[in-house]
Protein backbone atom coordinates (compact mmCIF):
# COMPACT_ATOMS: atom_id res chain seq x y z
CA UNK A 1 0.00 0.00 0.00
CA UNK A 2 1.68 3.30 -0.71
CA UNK A 3 0.76 6.46 0.16
CA UNK A 4 -1.07 7.78 -2.69
CA UNK A 5 -3.68 4.99 -2.01
CA UNK A 6 -5.95 7.26 -0.47
CA UNK A 7 -6.32 9.59 -3.08
CA UNK A 8 -6.91 7.49 -5.71
CA UNK A 9 -10.74 6.24 -6.30
CA UNK A 10 -11.73 3.29 -4.64
CA UNK A 11 -13.09 -0.16 -6.98
CA UNK A 12 -16.73 -0.56 -6.59
CA UNK A 13 -17.66 -4.25 -6.10
CA UNK A 14 -19.97 -5.23 -9.02
CA UNK A 15 -24.12 -4.65 -8.66
CA UNK A 16 -25.43 -8.16 -8.23
CA UNK A 17 -28.61 -8.09 -9.86
CA UNK A 18 -32.10 -9.90 -8.77
CA UNK A 19 -33.01 -11.78 -11.72
CA UNK A 20 -35.58 -13.93 -10.29
CA UNK A 21 -38.97 -11.69 -10.85
CA UNK A 22 -38.54 -10.69 -14.50
CA UNK A 23 -38.12 -14.44 -14.90
CA UNK A 24 -41.06 -15.64 -13.82
CA UNK A 25 -42.83 -12.69 -15.99
CA UNK A 26 -40.97 -14.07 -18.75
CA UNK A 27 -42.21 -17.59 -18.09
CA UNK A 28 -46.16 -16.56 -17.58
CA UNK A 29 -45.96 -14.38 -20.67
CA UNK A 30 -44.61 -17.64 -22.52
CA UNK A 31 -47.31 -19.47 -20.91
CA UNK A 32 -50.03 -17.26 -21.48
CA UNK A 33 -49.18 -17.24 -25.29
CA UNK A 34 -48.30 -20.91 -25.73
CA UNK A 35 -51.80 -21.79 -23.52
CA UNK A 36 -53.43 -19.55 -25.54
CA UNK A 37 -52.42 -20.76 -29.29
CA UNK A 38 -52.55 -24.67 -28.29
CA UNK A 39 -55.30 -24.45 -25.99
CA UNK A 40 -57.61 -21.89 -26.70
CA UNK A 41 -57.81 -19.82 -23.71
CA UNK A 42 -58.43 -16.67 -23.23
CA UNK A 43 -57.17 -13.39 -21.17
CA UNK A 44 -55.36 -14.03 -18.39
CA UNK A 45 -56.74 -17.61 -17.68
CA UNK A 46 -54.63 -20.89 -18.94
CA UNK A 47 -55.75 -24.36 -19.12
CA UNK A 48 -55.38 -26.56 -15.56
CA UNK A 49 -52.63 -28.65 -16.94
CA UNK A 50 -50.62 -25.44 -18.32
CA UNK A 51 -51.70 -23.95 -14.76
CA UNK A 52 -50.27 -27.22 -13.18
CA UNK A 53 -46.63 -26.65 -14.55
CA UNK A 54 -46.53 -23.64 -13.91
CA UNK A 55 -47.13 -23.49 -10.89
CA UNK A 56 -44.45 -26.49 -10.12
CA UNK A 57 -41.97 -23.91 -11.85
CA UNK A 58 -42.76 -21.01 -10.15
CA UNK A 59 -42.19 -23.10 -6.89
CA UNK A 60 -38.86 -24.12 -8.50
CA UNK A 61 -37.97 -21.16 -9.59
CA UNK A 62 -38.26 -20.28 -5.78
CA UNK A 63 -35.91 -23.07 -4.56
CA UNK A 64 -33.47 -22.45 -7.24
CA UNK A 65 -29.93 -23.18 -5.87
CA UNK A 66 -28.19 -20.24 -8.00
CA UNK A 67 -30.43 -18.08 -5.92
CA UNK A 68 -30.60 -14.06 -7.06
CA UNK A 69 -28.15 -14.52 -9.30
CA UNK A 70 -30.06 -17.24 -11.45
CA UNK A 71 -29.07 -18.03 -15.38
CA UNK A 72 -32.19 -17.87 -17.33
CA UNK A 73 -34.14 -21.54 -16.98
CA UNK A 74 -33.27 -23.15 -20.43
CA UNK A 75 -29.50 -21.89 -20.41
CA UNK A 76 -29.56 -24.20 -16.67
CA UNK A 77 -27.36 -27.44 -16.24
CA UNK A 78 -28.96 -27.97 -13.02
CA UNK A 79 -32.78 -29.77 -14.19
CA UNK A 80 -35.00 -28.34 -11.27
CA UNK A 81 -37.89 -30.70 -11.84
CA UNK A 82 -38.89 -33.86 -13.64
CA UNK A 83 -37.78 -35.52 -17.24
CA UNK A 84 -41.13 -35.12 -18.07
CA UNK A 85 -42.12 -31.72 -16.52
CA UNK A 86 -38.57 -30.41 -18.11
CA UNK A 87 -39.14 -31.64 -21.30
CA UNK A 88 -43.03 -29.83 -21.29
CA UNK A 89 -41.26 -26.66 -20.33
CA UNK A 90 -38.69 -26.92 -22.70
CA UNK A 91 -41.63 -27.76 -25.52
CA UNK A 92 -43.39 -24.76 -24.28
CA UNK A 93 -40.75 -22.40 -24.04
CA UNK A 94 -39.57 -23.71 -27.57
CA UNK A 95 -42.45 -23.36 -29.08
CA UNK A 96 -44.01 -20.17 -28.47
CA UNK A 97 -41.01 -18.24 -29.17
CA UNK A 98 -42.35 -16.83 -32.10
CA UNK A 99 -45.83 -15.74 -30.62
CA UNK A 100 -43.49 -14.07 -27.95
CA UNK A 101 -41.64 -12.09 -30.61
CA UNK A 102 -44.84 -10.64 -32.05
CA UNK A 103 -46.90 -10.02 -28.64
CA UNK A 104 -43.59 -9.12 -26.51
CA UNK A 105 -40.76 -7.60 -28.64
CA UNK A 106 -38.75 -5.99 -26.03
CA UNK A 107 -39.08 -9.33 -23.76
CA UNK A 108 -37.59 -11.81 -26.12
CA UNK A 109 -34.90 -9.74 -27.22
CA UNK A 110 -34.03 -9.03 -24.11
CA UNK A 111 -34.16 -12.91 -23.22
CA UNK A 112 -32.20 -13.80 -26.07
CA UNK A 113 -29.00 -11.67 -25.62
CA UNK A 114 -29.39 -12.64 -21.90
CA UNK A 115 -28.99 -16.48 -23.54
CA UNK A 116 -26.18 -15.11 -25.98
CA UNK A 117 -24.42 -13.84 -22.81
CA UNK A 118 -24.72 -17.13 -21.05
CA UNK A 119 -23.25 -19.06 -24.16
CA UNK A 120 -20.85 -16.62 -24.27
CA UNK A 121 -20.12 -17.62 -20.26
CA UNK A 122 -20.17 -21.25 -20.72
CA UNK A 123 -17.93 -21.40 -23.83
CA UNK A 124 -15.12 -18.70 -21.81
CA UNK A 125 -15.26 -21.10 -18.99
CA UNK A 126 -15.01 -24.25 -20.97
CA UNK A 127 -11.95 -22.55 -22.69
CA UNK A 128 -10.04 -22.10 -19.56
CA UNK A 129 -11.08 -25.35 -18.18
CA UNK A 130 -9.16 -27.14 -21.65
CA UNK A 131 -6.18 -25.12 -21.22
CA UNK A 132 -6.00 -25.73 -17.34
CA UNK A 133 -6.15 -29.44 -18.01
CA UNK A 134 -3.51 -28.70 -21.18
CA UNK A 135 -1.23 -26.64 -19.17
CA UNK A 136 -1.17 -29.76 -16.62
CA UNK A 137 -0.71 -32.28 -18.93
CA UNK A 138 2.20 -30.47 -20.91
CA UNK A 139 3.50 -29.93 -17.09
CA UNK A 140 3.31 -33.52 -16.41
CA UNK A 141 4.80 -34.42 -19.36
CA UNK A 142 7.86 -32.12 -18.45
CA UNK A 143 8.41 -33.64 -15.24
CA UNK A 144 8.61 -36.76 -16.88
CA UNK A 145 11.10 -35.68 -19.50
CA UNK A 146 13.14 -34.44 -16.26
CA UNK A 147 12.76 -37.25 -14.59
CA UNK A 148 13.56 -39.43 -17.50
CA UNK A 149 16.88 -37.70 -18.30
CA UNK A 150 18.26 -37.49 -14.63
CA UNK A 151 17.81 -40.96 -14.88
CA UNK A 152 19.90 -41.20 -17.73
CA UNK A 153 22.78 -40.10 -16.19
Amino acid sequence: MSIFDRFLPKKKQPEVKNTIPQEKTNIKKTFGVYCHKHHNTSGDKLCPKCTALLATVMTKINRCPYGITKPICDRCEIMCFGSKQNKEFMTIMSSSSKGMLLRHPMMSLKHKMASFSVDYAKREQEKRASEKAAAKKKNAEEKAKAKDESKKK
